[in-house]
Formats: structure tokens, C-alpha cells, sequence
């Protein structure tokens, strides 16, 4: 294995990320993933790997179950890691938006069993939320973040709110917000001279003040899970800096419900920090061509099924 541990960063997937039979594979050839896909199914009490690996794909796109589906995907792949390589320690660990949870078990900030509970009271939350205060989210292509934070402003108003939800890549990101006022920026962003502007087939308005109505209960959810300090540096979201408290831990997963991802200034500071290598585990390369945009040169390696495994070793 090239990698080395002061120079390689471990990143986890969020939301889009999901497909049938992800992870299927993984727990066939490695005791410890069947092991963590079990260990899901009973504390969840329904077949959650059943839904990942048969489908239908509509149920594992419903977001109470693509949430918990993308963390025990990328915990099976940290704890398959690990066991091969326990000496192995990664500068750091990020995850956009929902992969924040998975970065903090592998950090050893938060249990398997504390994650679960909490990924999947984030997607009942976030699911009722929508419910309560419909939205939605567009993909912006080709415009920069400034011209579009001006663009959201003026296509806001006081009852109709858009903002930037994930700041991805350089020339892709997300909007999210009202429906209205997302169809307003989508025209603004055009005529601002985005090279496409995409409605996302959601129905919830997530890093957006559209979530609101579920904060209370989301920030309870946190206090009562047990977080403690993360052995590996974990990079947050909300504001691209490296966290190293418990406090600071919990502060970034509550506040993330309503703000921007930062991804791009999230993996700038690694590079800056003398990252090199990016592991994505858990399921697609979708974090992986977000990277290739923000450093060409970057080191990407995917990490979700046995292949990726055997690649490593050579």
C-alpha cells in the first residue's frame, strides 16, 4: 500500500451517493461488513442491507433509509480498512453533508450503534421537515459563489428564502430553498451566465432555513447521543475548519442542518494542511470527481467494494 497516513484523508459520501446493491459485495467477502450490515438490521429492526442490495430503488431513495444506508455502507468499509490495516491513521477524516456522521465514527467520536440512532432520526427529521415546509434544491453549473450568494439575495424575500447549500466544486453547486424563490435563482443564474441550472428530484430544502421546524428537535437528538473528542482531526462543514472537541463536534452537526456544506474550503484546507491522497469509502466516486475539480493532482482513491480493497494492496 503507497498511502501514508500523515498525507491521506479519508472522506465519506452523503446523499446521492446510493445505488442498489451497494455494499453487497463488500459483506460477501469480509466477515467484519456482514458483521456491521447485521449489527444495522437489529438495531433498525427491518433488513436494511436487503433494501440496499435488492431495492426497490425508489424505498432506498426515500431519505429515511438512503441516510442510515450511506453511513453502515461507509462504517463497513472503515472497519474492513481498519482490520487490515490497524496502524493506519489518516491525517484527517471529512464527509459532505450526511458523511459528516460517518466521519465522526471513524474519527472514534461516535459508536456504530450511537451513529445509526442518530443518521436515522436525521432522515425522519429532515423527511418531516419537507412535509412541514416544502422546497427544494437545484444544481447550479458554471457561475462562481459570489455572483451566486448576490443571486440568491435578490431572489429571496422575506417569506421566500434560497441559498447555497453545498458549495461542492469549483463551477457546481447547489441551491436550495422554497420553490418560488429556487425558480427564480435558477432564472437569475442563467442570466448571470450558468452553464445549466437543474431542479433535483427532492422534495425537502436541506442546508437551508426551510429545516427550522425540526432544528429543536434535531439539536435534543444530538445532546442525548454520546459524542466524545475524535482521535483523527475531523474537517466540518459549516466552517471548513478541523475539529478536535467533542463540543465542537456537536455544535457543527446541529448548525449543519441549516448551513451551507463547505466542501470545497473544506478539502482546500487539507491541501493546504499537505494532503495528498483522498480515500473515499463507502459507495460511488461522487466526493471523488468533486476533488478532481477543486486539485487535478490529487491522489483519489475509491473504497466501497472488494476490488477497491485488492487495488489498494498493489
Amino acid at each position: 500500500m503507497k498511502l501514508h497516513p500523515q498525507t491521506t484523508a479519508f472522506v465519506f459520501p452523503g446523499q446521492g451517493s446510493q445505488a442498489v446493491g451497494m455494499g453487497r459485495e463488500l459483506a460477501e467477502t469480509y466477515p467484519v461488513a456482514k458483521e456491521t450490515f447485521d449489527q444495522s438490521d437489529a438495531a433498525l429492526g427491518f433488513s436494511l442491507s436487503q433494501l440496499m442490495w435488492e431495492g426497490p430503488a425508489d424505498s432506498l431513495n426515500e431519505t429515511v433509509n438512503t441516510q442510515p444506508a450511506l453511513y453502515v455502507h461507509s462504517v463497513a468499509v472503515w472497519r474492513t480498512f481498519t482490520l487490515h490495516h490497524p496502524d493506519f491513521a489518516p491525517a484527517a477524516v471529512a464527509g459532505h453533508s450526511l458523511g459528516e456522521l460517518s466521519a465522526l465514527t471513524a474519527s472514534g467520536a461516535l459508536s456504530f450503534a450511537d451513529g445509526l440512532r442518530l443518521v436515522r432520526r436525521r432522515g425522519e427529521l429532515m423527511k418531516r421537515a419537507g412535509e412541514l415546509n416544502p422546497g427544494g434544491m437545484a444544481a447550479i453549473l458554471g457561475v462562481d459563489i459570489p455572483t451566486l450568494d448576490k443571486v440568491c439575495a435578490e431572489a429571496s424575500t422575506a417569506d421566500e428564502i434560497v441559498q447555497v447549500a453545498n458549495d461542492n466544486c469549483p463551477g457546481q453547486v447547489v441551491i436550495s430553498g422554497h420553490k418560488s424563490a429556487l425558480e427564480r435563482a435558477m432564472a437569475g443564474a442563467k442570466a448571470a451566465g450558468a452553464k445549466r441550472a437543474l431542479p433535483l428530484q427532492v422534495s425537502i430544502a436541506a442546508h437551508s432555513p426551510l429545516m427550522a421546524s425540526i432544528q429543536a428537535e434535531w439539536n435534543s437528538a444530538v445532546d442525548a447521543c454520546g459524542i466524545g473528542s475524535p482521535q483523527i482531526p475531523v474537517v466540518g462543514n459549516v466552517h471548513a475548519k478541523s475539529m478536535l472537541t467533542a463540543e465542537e463536534l456537536r455544535a457543527d452537526i446541529k448548525s449543519q442542518m441549516q448551513s451551507r456544506v463547505r466542501w470545497t474550503e473544506s478539502v482546500q484546507l487539507m491541501l493546504t494542511n499537505g494532503i495528498q491522497a483522498y480515500v473515499e469509502a463507502g459507495s460511488g466516486e461522487v466526493l471523488l470527481g468533486m476533488i478532481k475539480r477543486i486539485e487535478p493532482t490529487a491522489v483519489r482513491i475509491p473504497l466501497g467494494n472488494p476490488k477497491d480493497f485488492v487495488a489498494l494492496q498493489e
